[in-house]
């Protein structure tokens, strides 16, 4: 092999490096209890948390009007998240019910989590939708299949509330997932799977993609641009 191949394999190397390094991380700090599922992002609850925020369309491009603030907390049983979605026109599904699932939630407004544990079969996680209305989905994700949507009949157990302020334009929810239903591992300080956040935001057409880590394609479901979510027992002061 000659020299420039040499080089070209080199530096192929070290940008596949540098990217695994750069992955984005979540810090999801420890609560000592788990509490009822409240949608004040000032509480004392969530303002231990680090908001992130989806601010990208499918490709990158900011979209400063739909910046969406994410907060998340874990306890020893439950990851929490909790969403404050600024619209403009929301998009709902008619006669709601938030009694049982409701299967294809996702052609309505809806703020979603993408989550697993598994770094060597990345096509497969975790699914969790929640609509302004208080209506939920959660799936379990096999791309391997023909129609991974037909996962929609797993149930996790989790727990969602939602409310809107047509005042403000802006509508929250919050969402609190069984550790045990996306990970099989104890939940300790340290635990790290992969994620990534989304929103469907207004009617088919106007409808806006909002994305935490874009996923650069017309689906959401991209694993390769996944980034991660860390456990941690309190965030560490940023640089």
């Amino acid at each position: 092999m000659n020299g420039f191949a040499n080089i070209v394999l080199l530096m192929l190397f070290v940008s596949g490096v540098a990217g695994a390094s750069d992955q984005a991380v979540i810090e999801s700090a420890r609560a000592t209890e788990d509490v009822p599922l409240h949608l004040d992002p000032t509480s004392e609850f969530w303002r231990a948390s680090r908001p992130v925020y989806m601010e990208n369309d499918k490709f990158g491009k900011i979209i400063p009007r739909y910046r969406t603030e994410v907060r998340t907390r874990w306890t020893k049983s439950n990851l929490y998240f909790l969403f404050v979605c600024p619209y403009e026109e929301l998009h709902l599904k008619p006669a709601p019910n938030t009694q049982k699932e409701t299967n294809e939630l996702w052609n309505w407004d809806v703020a979603e989590v993408f989550v697993g544990p598994d770094f060597t079969n990345i096509k497969r996680y975790k699914e969790f939708e929640l609509s302004p209305q208080g209506e939920w989905v959660d799936l379990d994700i096999d791309l391997s299949q023909p129609h991974h949507e037909d996962g929609w009949t797993w149930n996790s157990g989790f727990e969602v509330k939602a409310r809107i302020d047509k005042g403000t334009h802006t509508w929250y929810g919050a969402m609190r997932i069984p550790l045990a239903a996306i990970d099989a591992r104890p939940p300790v300080i340290g635990n790290t799977m992969r994620i990534n956040l989304f929103r469907s935001q207004g009617p088919p057409s106007n409808q806006q993609a909002v994305t935490w880590q874009p996923p650069l394609d017309d689906s959401f479901h991209v694993p390769e641009r996944f980034g991660l979510i860390r456990l941690v027992e309190k965030l560490a002061e940023k640089e």
